[in-house]
This record gives structure tokens, C-alpha cells and sequence, in this order.
């Protein structure tokens, strides 16, 4: 099957399989559908095919009754399924790209680019509002947060309905939500957990927003709490170079402008690169892994708007 199914047929109905957005690609998805009419939500997860928190949301996610909603939920849980099962981190094992960098794509480019131009053509379309999970990779530390698409006030509502206090607005392009966001759909990028790490706490966080933001979105019954948010732009240092990390600073430390974040050294000590801050702030997420690549990121520093 090279295409989803239709997403309203006006019939209850929950419906799972696999399609194929490539020749080489083959990915798992669940439509629930309710017995009334109303928005579809798009959720996605296992963009980073290590980041278990989300995916085991998703799959969980998957279980919603026909009975419980109005509309349509479409999940597709583990988009990098060949990361999931080799356990890689960042990218998709096919062309050593990552994904969340490869958006809108292109239909004649490599599998990480023609899977994200399905998406943007065939997919995203489909779709009311989108919520792409994520959960901090392998090496990767983090404090919750959302991120949405900076300037767009319908998918800042979506991040204060899921639950989270912090919440990124984002620039640049490449990335889910922002192509989502160009197509008109409100969009949110929500981050809980850290280094692969999954269990009842987190993946219960992640699932309670989820049903929160369909409450929000009218799939549910009821008003949906909102949370008042601390909105913050986030900046990303990289590696200059290839070494052992040492990060100065944890998680939900503040930091000042020029304060040194962190160095990287050789393996006899000696320092090649000093970190400093160009922005007040604090800690979103670091780098956890001792070794480090040029021009990976080493930590988000969260300044607030």
C-alpha cells in the first residue's frame, strides 16, 4: 500500500497497517476513527528512531476506542523505523541524514528526503493539527518542553493545552512543525524524557498532553486546562571539533552571557575548544555522551521572550 486509507469514511472504525511512502520504506500507522464528525489530529513519533519515550506513547496512543472521540486520530508511531531497530541515534540509517532537518524534501531526493516530502504532500495535508513526539536521544539529556512555531498563536494554544511550562518558539526551517506550520496546521513538537530513557512518569506525561490537546481541539468532551507558558527562544552551540565532552553546566542551571558552558579536550587532557554562552539563560538540554563529533550540538540555552 503506497497511500493511507481515507481518514473519513462516517463510520466508527479502528484501522491499522503498514504503508509504503517509498520503495524502501515501510512504516506502521492506526486511524481511529469516531462515530462523529469532527478535526483529525495527526500524531507522529519515532522521527529519531532511539527516542523511546515518544514511540512507546504513540503506540499506546494507538489503543483509543472509536467510542472515546469525535473525529479522527491518525498515528504513525515510528516514522526511522530501521533507526528504531538498529537503535541509531539522529538519523536514518538508509542515507545518514536526519530526518527533522530534511523538510518540506523532495520526491527525487534521497529516503529521508522523499519520506519527509510524503509527509508534506500526502499527509500533513490530511491533517486539523499535528503533534510530532520526541523524547531526547541516547545521548542527549533534557528539562520537558515544546516547541512550536514561532509567531503562529494557533499552535502556541495547542503547547499551553498539552501541559507543558516552557515552550520554544522556533525559527528556521527543515523541521515537522514548521512545515506543517507552512501548510496552515497548527503544529507542536513536544519533548519529554531524555538519553532513550522510557517509563509510566514520562510516557504518562506525554500521553496525558496528547488527550489534552484533543480535548482542546473538541475530540474530547469538556475544556481542556491550559498552562500558562514561560516562552523561550533557544540557542544551540556545536562542536568546533572531534573530543571528549565536558559540559560545565546541568540541566535548569542559569547562565549568563559569556559564562563558560563547557570545553572539549583530547584524550591526554588538553583542551581544543571552550564553550561560552552568547546568551543569558538557562539549561534546556546537553549533550550526556563523553564523546563528541564536529558539529554536533552540545547544549540548548533557553531565553526567555
Amino acid at each position: 500500500m503506497t497511500a493511507l486509507p481515507a481518514l473519513r469514511t462516517g463510520k466508527p472504525r479502528s484501522e491499522f497497517g503498514h504503508v509504503k511512502p517509498t520503495a524502501d520504506l515501510e512504516i506502521p500507522y492506526a486511524i481511529i476513527e469516531g462515530a462523529e464528525e469532527g478535526l483529525c489530529l495527526l500524531v507522529t513519533a519515532g522521527v529519531h528512531g532511539s527516542e523511546y519515550c515518544s514511540i512507546e506513547a504513540a503506540v499506546r496512543l494507538m489503543k483509543t476506542r472509536p467510542e472515546e472521540i469525535r473525529g479522527t486520530l491518525l498515528v504513525l508511531p515510528i516514522l526511522n523505523v530501521e533507526a528504531f531497530h538498529r537503535r541509531n541515534i539522529y538519523i536514518m540509517p538508509q542515507d545518514g541524514k536526519n530526518l527533522n532537518r530534511m523538510f518540506p524534501g523532495k520526491p527525487d531526493g534521497t529516503t529521508s528526503e522523499q519520506l519527509a516530502h510524503w509527509l508534506v504532500s500526502e499527509v500533513f495535508p490530511k491533517a486539523d493539527a499535528y503533534i510530532d513526539c520526541h523524547g531526547g536521544d541516547l545521548d542527549e539529556g533534557l528539562e520537558p518542553f515544546t516547541i512550536f512555531p514561532a509567531g503562529c498563536e494557533k499552535s502556541k494554544a495547542l503547547a499551553a493545552a498539552f501541559g507543558i511550562r516552557i515552550a520554544v518558539a522556533a525559527g528556521g526551517s527543515g523541521y515537522t512543525v514548521d512545515a506543517a506550520h507552512k501548510l496552515g496546521i497548527p503544529s507542536i513538537l513536544p519533548e519529554v524524557s531524555g538519553n532513550g530513557l522510557w517509563g509510566e512518569a514520562t510516557v504518562t506525561q506525554m500521553t496525558d498532553g496528547i488527550r489534552r490537546v484533543m480535548q482542546h481541539i473538541g475530540m474530547f468532551p469538556g475544556a481542556a486546562p491550559i498552562t500558562k507558558l514561560d516562552v523561550v527562544t533557544m540557542w544551540v552551540p556545536t562542536a568546533s571539533v572531534k573530543g571528549l565532552w565536558y559540559p560545565a553546566k546541568d540541566l535548569g542551571d542559569p547562565v549568563t552571557e559569556g559564562e563558560m558552558l563547557g570545553e572539549i579536550r583530547n584524550v591526554f587532557g588538553e583542551t581544543l575548544a571552550i564553550i561560552r554562552s552568547e546568551k543569558a539563560g538557562f539549561i534546556l538540554y546537553r549533550l550526556t555522551s563523553l564523546s563528541v563529533n564536529e558539529k554536533e550540538a552540545l547544549l540548548g540555552v533557553g531565553t526567555p521572550v
